[in-house]
C-alpha cells in the first residue's frame, strides 16, 4: 500500500495537523514564506511599471538610417514574413532561416500592433523585458523569503545594461532568457510545493507506509516548468541546455525533500516516485510546446524544407514510416545544425565584436550594435556628435559576479545552501556550455539570459549584509546602509551608461569617457 495525497498550498503549515516528528516538519517547511502578500505584489507592480517606462521610453531609436540595427537586418523582416504568412517564414532561394520561430512569432504581434516601424520592430522584446522584472521580482522573494530582497533584485535588473539593451533590440535572446527564468520561477513553488505535501504525510504519522515514500500526485508547477522550458526551446535551441541543468536541479530538490522527510531510501524513492512523471514534464511537454510553434509551417505550402521529402529527401527509404512533415523538419533541423557547427571564427579575421565565455562573467568585451558620428546639429552641445547603443553589463554589477559566484560555491560546499545551489544552476546553464566548442563563433550578448541569475547571486550575497532581525537591530542598520550604497551605486553607473545604452547623442569626449576599459574599444 502506498500512501497518496492531496496538493495543499506551498505555505500551508498553518492547516497542518498535529505533527508525530515535528522537526522533520519543520526542516521541509523551513522559513515560511512573508505574510505581506498584497505588499509584495504592490512592490512587483511598481517596479514592472517602472522598468517598463525605463524600457520602452524612445524604443524606436536609433536606426540604421531607418532601418535595423546589427542583426535586427535578420530577424526584423524575418518576423515581418512570419506576419505576412500566418507563422513561418518562406525565404527557399537562401537557407538563412537559423533559430526556432517562436521569437520572431511573438516580434510579428508587435509589428501586427504598431506596424513596420522601429517600435513595431522591439515592442515585443520591451514586453519581456518588462515581463522578466515582475518574474525576478517574486522570484527573488521566493527564494529568499524577503519582500525586500524580492525588490532589490527588479531594481538591479531594470539596471542591467545587458537586460536593458536586449529589451530595446529586436533580436531574439531576451525571449529565451523571459522563458528560462519563469521556468526557474515554477520550480522553485513546485519545491515549496512537493515540501509542504511531505508534510502532510510526516504529520500525519504516514511517511513509514512505504521505503520510497508516498506519491505526490500531479504537479502542476512541475508540467509549467516544462511547458516555459519548451517556449524556451522553441525560442532558441539553446534553451535545450536549460532542459538538463534544470532536469538535475528538480531531481536534486527531489531527493533532498524525500531525505528530510525520513523517507527510509530517499535516493531510490526519488527515481521510483519522480524521475518518470519528470521526464514527461521535463522531455515531452517541451517537446509538444517546441513542436506548437511549428503548426503554421506544418500546415503552410510554401515554408523553408516543408516539402523537401520529394526534393532534397527521397520518398521512400528507411525513413518513409514517418510523416512527411516530420521529415522536412528534421531535415530542416540538420541544416540549422550544420550551419551553427560550422560556425567557426576565420584564422587572422574575427569579427571585431566576438568575444570567448571566459571574458562574459565580468562583461570585459561587450558589443557594438549602433554607432553614428554628427556634427554639432545633431545637438549635443560640442562639435562633434555621437550616437551609439552598446550592449554592456554595468559594471557595478556584473564586475561584482566574481565574488558573488564564488560566495555561492562556498555556500553550497559548506552549508548545501539550497537557494545558492538553483542559482548556481541556473547561471551555468546559459555559461558553461559554450566552453565545449571555443572555436565557435561567441558574442556577449549569449548571457543575456544569465543575466538574471547573476542578479539573484548578488541577491543572496547582499541579503548576507542585511542580515536578519533577529540579529539585532544595530546590525540591521549596518546592513541597509551597505546594501543601500551597493544598490545605489549600480543605479548610478546604469545612470552614467545610459547614453551608450539608447543611443542618445553625445559629445565624442563623452562617448571616450564611457569607455571604460581598452577591450570595450
Amino acid at each position: 500500500m502506498t500512501a497518496t495525497i492531496a496538493r495543499p498550498t506551498p505555505d500551508a503549515a498553518s492547516v497542518l495537523p498535529s505533527p508525530r516528528d515535528a522537526p522533520a516538519v519543520a526542516q521541509l517547511l523551513g522559513r515560511p514564506m512573508p505574510t505581506d502578500r498584497l505588499r509584495g505584489w504592490i512592490v512587483a507592480l511598481v517596479l514592472t511599471v517602472v522598468g517598463g517606462i525605463v524600457r520602452f521610453w524612445n524604443v524606436g531609436w536609433p536606426t540604421d538610417q531607418g532601418t535595423p540595427i546589427f542583426d535586427e537586418k535578420h530577424y526584423v523582416p524575418q518576423a515581418w514574413q512570419v506576419l505576412r504568412n500566418g507563422g513561418y517564414e518562406d525565404n527557399p532561394g537562401y537557407e538563412l532561416v537559423v533559430h526556432p520561430p517562436l521569437s520572431k512569432q511573438l516580434m510579428a504581434v508587435g509589428q501586427w500592433v504598431f506596424g513596420y516601424d522601429p517600435v513595431g520592430w522591439r515592442a515585443a522584446s520591451a514586453l519581456a523585458g518588462t515581463i522578466a522584472i515582475l518574474a525576478i521580482v517574486r522570484v527573488a522573494r521566493r527564494l529568499t523569503r524577503s519582500t525586500l530582497l524580492g525588490a532589490l533584485a527588479g531594481v538591479l535588473l531594470i539596471a542591467d545594461g545587458v537586460s536593458h539593451v536586449s529589451a530595446r533590440v529586436g533580436m531574439i535572446d531576451i525571449f529565451p532568457a523571459l522563458f528560462v527564468l519563469l521556468a526557474f520561477a515554477a520550480i522553485l513553488v513546485d519545491r515549496d510545493d512537493v515540501r509542504a505535501r511531505l508534510a502532510v504525510v510526516v504529520a500525519e504519522g504516514r511517511i513509514a507506509q512505504t521505503v520510497y515514500g508516498p506519491r505526490l500526485g500531479v504537479r502542476w508547477w512541475r508540467l509549467a516548468a516544462g511547458a516555459c522550458l519548451g517556449l524556451s526551446l522553441a525560442a532558441k535551441w539553446s534553451g535545450l541546455y536549460y532542459i538538463v541543468f534544470f532536469g538535475a536541479l528538480l531531481i536534486g530538490f527531489d531527493m533532498a525533500a524525500r531525505r528530510a522527510a525520513g523517507v527510509a531510501r530517499p535516493f531510490v524513492g526519488t527515481f521510483v516516485r519522480d524521475v518518470a512523471p519528470a521526464v514527461w514534464a521535463f522531455l515531452a511537454v517541451p517537446v509538444l510546446f517546441y513542436l506548437a510553434s511549428w503548426l503554421p509551417w506544418i500546415a503552410s505550402e510554401t515554408g523553408t524544407d516543408r516539402h523537401a521529402v520529394g526534393q532534397q529527401l527521397p520518398v521512400g527509404g528507411a525513413a518513409a514510416f514517418l510523416p512527411d512533415w516530420l521529415r522536412g523538419l528534421a531535415y530542416y533541423s540538420t541544416k540549422v545544425l550544420e550551419f551553427h557547427a560550422t560556425l567557426d571564427t576565420p584564422r587572422g579575421s574575427p569579427h571585431p565584436w566576438e568575444s570567448k565565455p571566459w571574458t562574459w562573467p565580468m562583461g570585459l568585451r561587450p558589443m557594438l550594435y549602433s554607432y553614428e558620428s554628427g556634427t554639432a546639429e545633431a545637438g549635443c552641445g560640442g562639435p562633434s556628435c555621437v550616437s551609439a547603443v552598446m550592449l554592456i553589463g554595468t559594471p557595478a554589477l556584473w564586475w561584482a559576479s566574481v565574488p558573488a559566484l564564488g560566495w555561492s560555491i562556498w555556500r553550497v560546499v559548506t552549508t548545501f545552501d539550497w537557494r545558492h545551489a538553483a542559482v548556481l544552476v541556473g547561471y551555468g546553464a546559459g555559461f558553461l556550455p559554450w566552453f565545449t566548442n571555443l572555436d565557435r563563433q561567441m558574442y556577449f550578448f549569449y548571457m543575456t539570459p544569465v543575466a538574471p541569475f547573476l542578479v539573484l547571486a548578488v541577491v543572496l550575497a547582499l541579503g548576507e549584509f542585511l542580515g536578519r532581525r533577529e540579529q539585532g537591530l544595530e546590525r540591521r542598520r549596518v546592513g541597509t546602509l551597505v546594501v543601500g550604497i551597493y544598490t545605489g551605486l549600480v543605479v548610478a553607473n546604469f545612470a552614467w551608461l545610459w547614453p551608450i545604452l539608447v543611443g542618445a547623442w553625445i559629445t565624442a569626449d563623452r562617448w571616450n569617457a564611457e569607455l571604460w576599459l581598452p577591450s570595450w574599444r
